[in-house]
């Protein structure tokens, strides 16, 4: 049974624009369901339905112009519906502050933090609460101004939206108002070249037809012209006067995000007649962000407004994303959270055992007030247990999430400076939106990328056609010089016969009259073209650019395609005669039947039927032709990557003619089943075909397309095209750009195959078919690449993956998603065309949450692109022909596809390896800082007396420490730059947070302890032999921690200089420079060089403690001790474990001492002395 809340859609649409106003913008629809969800389970039995709604679940009453309909006709109940502001922006004024603090809070650190700042506040402790609250006081404010800044943008871009000015009816004049004010039933005017400011039911245009040309490009990629028809009974309404006295009401479904479907009703009202009831589809809707082509002007009237518009609804919220390595600093931040509750326990419990004799738990010199001795022992217990947890708290240092956000924030300049990146053709650079994910893009394993615009420059040629075995190429290069273009004969084959003519002439006619292209004339032009060259001043539009560069190559072979004028085609032969064919029948193309065909009669009366389509679906339907020649040839311009149709023909005699136009006119008129009944008619018609030739376009990939997908494959990347054109299109583009190869057997999951199998069958046997070979593919097998399996590819569409989503009709949890990942894991490459934006979103989420977790990225320059941006971990915007949302909504935005291979395989392992180092490293270093003031509590009878001087244990991360891992987190190159960009493969070597793994982590946790007892029982043991100065002076505790804390801060610096591998002067400047600022400081802090600081507890123990000669030895040793295991388990793991990365390093190592010792050499044999 049916939930009662599907019923109430009405509710929940009315209550929309109230839940926007009253609640918080990204909460508005979660409170929505709230309350839709408690009405239907409290008040459903007594509510009655929504007026209007008839059998629908879902539908709205909108009254055009706002006009009531004729007494009678049927009830008037007004509706509200949300107004046409668009809103992208996360945070408003009132909601900044709390909202901003809750998400920051969310971190684990941050709100650690906060606790310990709090409890430095209330209790007395060993530390300032200073310590701990400037530097989280830092951190907040710098990312709170950041994300503010990046709303603020946001925001200014929604109000420049939505302050468009747009044309409206009122009292049959027009009236100029904002975007944001326009209501659902508003008669809006749209002017050439315009943008439609909401979704439109199209009314009527200055065309005498009643039809509009719209591109679509910033909503499904497609740059290509479509056409929409105006409703029947008011396209003939030209001004404004006549618009505004029309009597309407529209019945439509509620919104929902499929762009290419709609549903409704228009009732058009007469003074006299009963009201004329008219099928609303989508070919009647224009949606907001397409743009008016080829039409002065159209009048429309709004249905769904801002936030509810199709393409409002394709986007996906903007939610904060969180790199990897972030989500491991939280992981490795509870450990050393546990390990730091585990520290302070045990010292609290060892403190009460130790204090459980009476003098030891009030000595003599330090007894305790009446007061003291009252307190509660479980509340004395649990101070003491906070105080140590402030002393240890350092183990986690705040320091490392500033220096982290310094790091990602200077870093990405990188991306911005890197000149290989600037595209001089356009001008543009790359753009960095965020900072947070910089060394996400180090840990990519699938990309989704669109392929109009993205991978091709959308922009098709004709390369040739094949007529009888004959080749013809416009243009053709003869001796250096460029034959006329009615002369671009292959010369390998003789000049064809008089017969070969014939079908010549008949081949250029099919490819002049077999399509849909309109003609857009040029305005200083009068009359048809009468010649080739006046003929070259039209603009061809169609919904398939595949077809405008078919009819402009066929142009340059000689036939011109003039116009379509009262159902009669126009074209201009070779002679320059005007040919004249009445349009009978259109048989339109369809994914399904891969063809398209038109019935033609020519002033001869001879009547024709042309059809193309792909040779998979021309051929079986061909009689008689130069079948082999031209399937040879279809086959080589496949293999080159072209885009390859082929041509028929069959006259047709009177009474067959008549016979298949009662067939047509029968299925058109069928409301049951009309496609499928079309599809019979078109298949009996469509035979007994003679083959005329073939044609070959190619759509022009990007530059550098192929060898950046080539080279993605090799660094272990699965890359997916995700587009919203037709399979054809889309598969023939993917084998151009190397996506698929001829070794790749391309498995079909399309609407086509489903409807001959059911999809349980289908899904089973692609799997039983990928999984043939001994096991799943491994990583290093995703490329595929290799030789010894199989290699396969998938194609999918939009249908058969909504059937993919959707759960099983037994109501069972289990559905397909789990067998179609299979299947797709096991696949080196996978293409979903005919993909809605919404769906391309859930293509990525399905991935992004699979059981493997993989990192994911999105690539696309359209708005329809925006949702699967949003929703993969790393969302990347090409700035290019479509406008600029994609590059706008995107963490990342390149002028072109190329620049994302340097994007990943250099910078994005860059900063994997620098802030992989950087973590790991701060935990090192603190675990170095923190353990010994651990161990030194079991030598001061666990009193909370802190091992260093409070200066030093401030700075130690602020400056001792600090500097040096940041230059080494900028500037590091742990091998070049070009051999980066030549060995792709070398990405694999840090791929699945490789660096950050717990083997990883325990091995620099463990190398911390190990270095900590070295400092601390190397100095005690020191010590204890060598209690006096060589003047008769004893050392005390504060030279102990002195001597302990100068041994740490060599050793850790010492440490990031053994594995720095790219030195520069900055590098030296910073680890030699910060070790010399250490001293110096020491020196100032104990009173040597400022005299004025002589009445502090350091006072002159710097120097006391560099004063005797086995302190200067235990420092050297202690120091050579503790980097020693670090040294030797590098040089093992060199000789017996290499990565790929170590083996490479080691080659250009060899190379750079051989090539300076060949060139003397080859100098000293010429007799050159130096």
């Amino acid at each position: 049974m049916e939930s009662p809340g599907a019923e109430w859609p009405c509710l929940r649409y009315r209550l929309l624009p109230w839940a926007h106003a009253l609640f918080l913008p990204t909460l508005a629809m979660e409170t929505l369901n709230i309350v839709v969800a408690f009405c239907s389970q409290k008040i459903w039995p007594v509510f009655p339905q929504c007026a209007g709604e008839e059998n629908w679940v879902d539908s709205r009453t909108i009254y055009v112009g706002h006009k009531e309909p004729p007494p009678g006709a049927e009830a008037y109940i007004p509706q509200r519906y949300p107004d046409n502001r668009i809103v992208s922006s996360k945070y408003t004024f009132w909601n900044f502050i709390p909202k901003n603090l809750f998400e920051q809070f969310r971190r684990i650190a941050n709100f650690y933090f906060l606790i310990i700042f709090l409890v430095q506040l209330i209790i007395d402790t060993p530390t300032s609460p200073v310590t701990s609250g400037l530097p989280l006081f830092f951190v907040i404010t710098v990312t709170a101004i950041k994300q503010g800044y990046e709303d603020w943008l946001r925001h200014k871009a929604d109000n420049a939206m939505n302050q468009c000015p747009v044309h409206f009816i009122q009292h049959g004049k027009l009236v100029r108002k904002q975007s944001r004010k326009l209501r659902v039933g508003d008669i809006v005017m749209v002017k050439e070249d315009e943008t439609f400011p909401c979704d439109l039911i199209f009314l009527s245009s200055n065309r005498g037809d009643g039809t509009c040309h719209v591109t679509t490009a910033s909503l499904d990629g497609e740059s290509s012209h479509k056409t929409h028809y105006a409703v029947q009974d008011t396209k003939g309404f030209h001004t404004e006067e006549d618009v505004d006295r029309l009597h309407a009401t529209i019945e439509c479904e509620q919104p929902q995000p499929d762009l290419y479907k709609f549903v409704g009703r228009i009732n058009v009202y007469s003074d006299l007649n009963d009201p004329v009831v008219r099928p609303l589809g989508s070919e009647n809707l224009l949606l907001r962000g397409a743009t008016l082509k080829n039409t002065e002007k159209i009048f429309g009237v709004a249905i769904y407004t801002g936030m509810e518009t199709k393409m409002a609804l394709n986007y996906q919220s903007k939610s904060q994303k969180r790199s990897a390595v972030e989500k491991s600093m939280n992981v490795f931040l509870i450990v050393y959270l546990c390990i730091l509750v585990s520290k302070a326990l045990v010292n609290t419990v060892l403190k009460y055992v130790w204090q459980s004799e009476p003098f030891r738990d009030e000595p003599w010199y330090n007894q305790k007030t009446e007061s003291e001795r009252q307190r509660n022992l479980f509340l004395r217990a649990f101070t003491d247990f906070l105080a140590f947890m402030v002393l240890f708290n350092y183990i986690i240092p705040v320091s490392m999430y500033v220096t982290v956000e310094m790091q990602k924030f200077l870093g990405s300049y990188f991306i911005s400076w890197d000149e290989d990146m600037f595209d001089e053709e356009t001008g543009e650079g790359p753009l960095v939106n965020t900072s947070d994910l910089n060394e996400e893009l180090g840990q990519v394993e699938y990309i989704f990328t669109d392929k109009t615009g993205t991978l091709t420059e959308n922009n098709m040629a004709f390369k040739e056609c094949c007529i009888e075995g004959q080749v013809y190429v416009p243009h053709v290069i003869c001796n250096g010089q460029v034959l006329p273009d009615s002369s671009g004969i292959d010369m390998i084959d003789s000049s064809p016969g008089v017969s070969g003519r014939e079908r010549e002439e008949l081949f250029f006619r099919a490819l002049c009259l077999c399509h849909t292209v309109q003609v857009k004339d040029d305005d200083q032009v009068d009359g048809p073209r009468k010649s080739p060259d006046s003929g070259k001043s039209c603009v061809y539009i169609s919904s398939s650019p595949d077809e405008v560069a078919l009819v402009e190559g066929i142009q340059r072979l000689g036939f011109t395609y003039l116009r379509l004028k009262d159902n009669y085609m126009e074209i201009l032969n070779r002679n320059d005669d005007i040919e004249r064919f009445e349009l009978l029948e259109i048989l339109s193309f369809d994914s399904v039947r891969r063809r398209m065909s038109v019935i033609v009669r020519a002033a001869t009366g001879e009547i024709y039927l042309f059809c193309k389509g792909a040779d998979s679906s021309i051929f079986p339907r061909v009689t008689e032709g130069r079948v082999d020649q031209i399937r040879a040839r279809v086959e080589r311009n496949a293999v080159e990557g072209l885009r390859t149709l082929c041509v028929a023909y069959k006259s047709m005699a009177p009474e067959e003619y008549e016979g298949a136009c009662r067939l047509l006119q029968a299925a058109k008129v069928a409301l049951q089943d009309r496609e499928k009944k079309l599809a019979e008619a078109y298949e009996q018609i469509e035979r007994d075909l003679i083959l005329l030739g073939a044609t070959a376009v190619e759509d022009r990939l990007q530059e550098k397309a192929a060898d950046t997908i080539e080279a993605l494959q090799k660094a272990g990347i699965k890359v997916w095209v995700l587009t919203g054109d037709k399979m054809e299109t889309a598969a023939a583009t993917c084998y151009a750009c190397k996506l698929f190869r001829r070794s790749t057997q391309v498995l079909e999951l399309t609407t086509k195959r489903i409807e001959e199998q059911s999809l349980h069958d289908v899904l089973f046997e692609l799997s039983k078919t990928v999984l043939r070979c001994s096991g799943s593919l491994t990583r290093d097998n995703f490329s595929g690449l290799s030789a010894d399996m199989q290699d396969y590819g998938l194609i999918i569409d939009g249908v058969a993956l909504s059937l993919i989503m959707k759960p099983r009709e037994d109501g069972s949890s289990s559905n397909y998603r789990e067998l179609f990942l299979e299947i797709c894991r096991n696949c080196s490459a996978v293409l979903c065309c005919r993909m809605a934006p919404l769906q391309k979103a859930q293509i990525v989420k399905l991935i992004k949450f699979s059981k493997e977790h993989p990192i994911t990225l999105a690539i696309g320059d359209g708005a329809n692109d925006v949702s699967m941006i949003l929703e993969a971990h790393v969302g990347i915007g090409v700035i290019g022909k479509e406008g600029r949302q994609a590059a706008r909504n995107s963490d990342y935005a390149i002028p072109k596809f190329k620049h994302l291979k340097k994007m990943l395989l250099v910078h994005g392992h860059f900063y994997y390896i620098r802030i992989s180092e950087l973590v790991q490293y701060f935990f090192y270093k603190n675990v170095c800082f923190i353990f010994p003031q651990f161990l030194y509590q079991f030598f001061c009878g666990f009193s909370q007396q802190t091992l260093y001087d409070t200066a030093y244990l401030t700075l130690y991360n602020i400056s001792f420490t600090s500097l040096p891992i940041l230059l080494y987190s900028l500037m590091e190159q742990h091998v070049g730059i070009d051999v980066l960009k030549r060995d792709p493969s070398l990405y694999r070597d840090i791929a699945k947070n490789a660096l950050l793994r717990w083997r990883v982590f325990t091995y620099w946790t463990f190398l911390g302890l190990f270095d900590a007892l070295v400092f601390f029982f190397g100095a005690y043991f020191m010590f204890e032999n060598t209690v006096v100065t060589s003047g008769g002076q004893m050392f005390g505790n504060w030279t102990f921690g002195t001597l302990v804390f100068t041994v740490m801060v060599f050793t850790v610096t010492l440490k990031l200089a053994l594995d720095t591998h790219y030195w520069t002067w900055i590098n030296h400047f910073v680890i030699w420079g910060s070790l010399l600022f250490y001293i110096v400081f020491s020196l100032l802090w104990g009173g040597i060089i400022w005299p004025f600081l002589s009445y502090q507890r350091m006072y002159y123990v710097f120097m006391h403690m560099l004063s005797s000669g086995p302190a200067w030895l235990g420092i050297i040793l202690l120091i050579t001790v503790s980097l020693l295991p670090d040294v030797l388990k590098k040089v093992l793991c060199r000789q017996l474990w290499p990565t790929a990365t170590e083996r490479t390093q080691a080659r250009n190592q060899c190379l750079s001492v051989e090539q300076p010792t060949v060139f003397m050499l080859s100098q000293t044999s010429s007799g050159l002395s130096f």
